[in-house]
């Protein structure tokens, strides 16, 4: 019984500290002149990248809305400069097909794979 209770306790401490690493809950806000704010925004994929960002800039806005001066997403994970994004996607997503044929976590991409940077301004409702 003890041997369980140690197992589930580790068991559990693992995934919490596991999604505690897998999500960047914070980005850096920096002032630019003009009244700009730029942030950027970290995440495995383009798409969560590019929410993680916004979602900043929504919090730094608070009740006005970001206007989007600009914005670029680049690729930054493991594969970078070996092969071009779409390649990449397709070598992860082949992993993933495997890895879960196996039962395992072959997964080779991490939460800074993707950069996106977005310059904005807050515009009064």
């Amino acid at each position: 019984m003890n041997k369980f209770l140690t197992l589930g306790t580790t068991a559990l401490f693992t995934i919490l500290l596991t999604a505690c690493a897998s999500t960047p809950t914070s980005s850096t806000v920096i002032q630019k002149e003009n009244n700009q704010f730029e942030v950027t925004g970290l995440g495995k994929t383009n798409i969560t990248a590019k929410n993680n960002a916004i979602e900043a800039a929504n919090k730094t806005c608070k009740n006005s809305t970001p206007i989007v001066v600009s914005e670029k997403t680049e690729y930054n994970g493991a594969l970078k400069g070996v092969v071009d994004d779409k390649t990449g996607q397709m070598i992860q997503s082949a992993a993933d097909v495997i890895g879960s044929i196996a039962g395992t976590n072959t997964s080779i991409a991490k939460d800074t794979d993707y950069q996106t940077v977005v310059t904005f301004y807050c515009k009064a409702n």
